[in-house]
């Protein structure tokens, strides 16, 4: 069997050696570049860069993390405002494996300390966010790590230093003025930033980050919110018991998590107004771009939107316009949620950050391996890095940038230090039970699904070599990012139905779900499938691949049916499917046999199965025992 410790392989602490050599490298570095000079420089104290801090720690790298405020993790300070995690604190899933109940714990990021887990902070499922800020100061405080707080970053820039790994080296200033270099810049501050558009009468709105949060403010008033997110239905949640009514305006439908199983959508804990407006209680929903409206003050203080027509200010609608416009009546008050975005005042103007275009321009554009687009030796980690998963997995949240951080990491590693991506290598006699256990455990490639997968590396029929949640959109690349050769390789991937996920799907449908193996490639709910390649595909192939589709067509492709308890281990169901196709894979036998089979087959066969080659012919299909030599000899 495989060791059950390669789950999360740890990294060995650096030799004395290493770390000297480090040093030097650093501070000769310094002297070339002209100034105090760190090798990683992480900006943000968050989720995101204490989790980054954590593995440059234990790795002996030079660090610093810059923090504006006092205190760790500061956006939990203020948001969420109405002080509800919506995140998932699951503490009991009736196993002990402490891999397998990451899937489950949404607040924890990744430490080898097992007190330092969120679910021991609270029983709540939806804890209060206070909560998690002293999760933050223990997990800082706890692992020493080495957190700068109260500097405040700005004026970051490029210099050129062409003794520098990258040709460049970063520069910024803090708010008394004071100068750092860096080798590389870690952007992890997320995206904290409220979203304003540039809207006529906007004046006149509350912003999400200023509202009163006391409900009898709002008493016997008639709202309207800005937006249709998380924040919108939960400021809606905390107030709707004291309004006469709530309206709310976006410009795309609700999009319930439920359905399109993107958690960063609306969630059942925050859609309380859905019920009132359904059920007729005078509550409602509608859909409109808020390019198309301006809102107005009148004399006695209401507000009232307006149509706006080629770019005017907002005409009064006739009495034929206003007979049935849905927002013909004037709200008491106007509530702006459109959630956040990328603040970039940390940049010198020289500096220009590029957006990803669509919804997914509220973040910086990057590259699958999280380095910028436009800045070489600029990374971004957590948060503001959704922008490679936007709408598709969980890259967004602390339960899966936690994931991408290491990805990231491990990426820098091999990159700048010439270590490479933590594997483990076996004979392919043990490749099954591999796979059966990570696909049953793994909590990185199950939070990031499509995005982080599992990766074997046939060296030959008889070893592989395995590499656990390597970014899937890199591997045309796998040599060169993760300093392991690769040719033949297969991809464990977990992912849902094509067309399953979507507003307005039916996923309760009463043919949701197949139990069938033959029928597993029907599967839409979460499963494993397992790509396998002769040769790694070209960036071509991952650049033109069908949009729907995960990777580009493979020599051969299996999937494992979808199973109601996520657990992939049915003898028939599950792993008789995968030995098949292993074995498809492999040419060869993959059953086990007792040491009688085999001595059989080897006495009339002339070729026996891989199992029997690997132990009965060599020897240790049957360990002697002083009580076996006792039983022959009197036998």
């Amino acid at each position: 069997m495989v060791d059950r410790r390669m789950s999360r392989m740890a990294i060995d602490s650096p030799s004395a050696s290493t770390l000297l050599f480090q040093a030097l490298s650093v501070i000769a570095l310094a002297v070339l570049c002209d100034g105090l000079y760190t090798e990683y420089c992480i900006v943000g104290a968050g989720p995101a860069g204490l989790q980054m801090g954590y593995f440059f720690q234990r790795a002996g790298r030079d660090y610093v993390i810059f923090e504006k405020s006092n205190v760790s993790g500061n956006f939990f300070v203020q948001y969420p405002r109405h002080r509800k995690l919506i995140s998932i604190n699951k503490r009991w899933t009736g196993k002990t494996n402490k891999e397998f109940n990451l899937r489950h714990d949404w607040n924890s990021i990744l430490s080898d300390d097992e007190d330092l887990r969120f679910t021991k902070y609270s029983k709540l499922m939806f804890p209060s966010a206070d909560l998690i800020l002293d999760y933050f100061r223990d997990y800082q405080q706890k692992l020493g790590l080495n957190v700068q707080f109260n500097t405040e970053i700005r004026n970051i820039k490029k210099e050129v230093c062409e003794t520098a790994t990258d040709g460049v080296i970063y520069t910024m200033n803090d708010q008394k003025d004071n100068l750092y270099k860096c080798g590389r810049l870690i952007i992890a501050t997320g995206i904290g930033k409220p979203n304003i558009p540039d809207l006529v009468g906007m004046e006149y709105v509350d912003g999400y980050e200023t509202m009163s949060l006391n409900p009898d403010d709002y008493e016997g008033q008639t709202v309207l919110i800005l937006g249709r997110g998380n924040s919108a239905f939960e400021t809606a949640t905390h107030i709707y018991g004291a309004t006469n009514l709530i309206h709310m305006i976006a410009r795309s439908r609700v999009r319930l998590s439920w359905a399109t199983h993107y958690v960063g959508d609306l969630r059942a804990i925050n859609n309380e107004l859905l019920d009132t407006y359904q059920l007729k209680s005078l509550d409602g929903v509608l859909e409109a771009s808020l390019s198309e409206v301006s809102i107005v003050k009148s004399p006695e203080g209401k507000l009232m939107l307006k149509i706006v027509e080629d770019g005017s200010v907002g005409e009064e609608m006739n009495e034929d316009e206003m007979d049935n416009f849905a927002m013909r009546e004037p709200y008491d008050r106007i509530i702006r949620c459109l959630g956040f975005v990328f603040d970039t005042d940390i940049f010198n103007s020289s500096m220009k950050v590029k957006h990803p275009k669509g919804r997914a321009k509220k973040y910086p554009s990057i590259k699958h391996n999280y380095e910028s687009v436009d800045h070489k030796g600029m990374f971004v980690a957590g948060t503001a890095s959704h922008s490679l998963d936007f709408r598709k997995s969980a890259g967004g949240f602390i339960h899966g940038f936690r994931y991408t951080a290491q990805a990231l990491f491990r990426l820098l590693e091999w990159r700048y230090h010439s270590v490479p991506w933590p594997s483990v290598s076996a004979p392919t006699s043990q490749l099954l039970t591999h796979i059966v256990r990570r696909i049953n455990e793994a909590s990185g490639s199950y939070q990031m699904f499509s995005v982080l997968s599992d990766i074997v590396i046939l060296q030959s029929n008889d070893t592989y070599t395995y590499l656990e949640e390597f970014p899937i959109n890199l591997i045309h690349e796998l040599p060169q990012m993760s300093g392991h050769e690769a040719s033949r390789i297969i991809v464990i991937n977990l992912q849902y139905g094509i067309s399953f996920s979507a507003p307005g799907n039916d996923i309760f449908r009463i043919d949701r779900a197949t139990g069938d193996p033959s029928e597993a490639h029907q599967s839409n709910f979460l499963h494993p499938a397992l790509y396998y390649y002769e040769k790694l595909p070209s960036e071509q192939q991952m650049k033109y691949k069908p949009t729907k589709e995960h990777l580009p067509r493979p020599a051969a492709l299996h999937h494992i049916v979808e199973d109601f308890l996520t657990t992939w281990d049915g003898a028939i169901s599950h792993i008789l499917p995968l030995r098949r196709f292993i074995e498809n894979v492999l040419d060869s036998d993959r059953r086990n046999f007792f040491a009688e089979d085999c001595m059989e087959m080897a006495l009339t066969h002339t070729t026996v199965p891989h199992s029997c080659q690997e132990f009965y012919m060599n020897g240790q299909g049957f360990t002697g025992s002083d009580l076996y030599h006792t039983y022959t000899s009197s036998s």
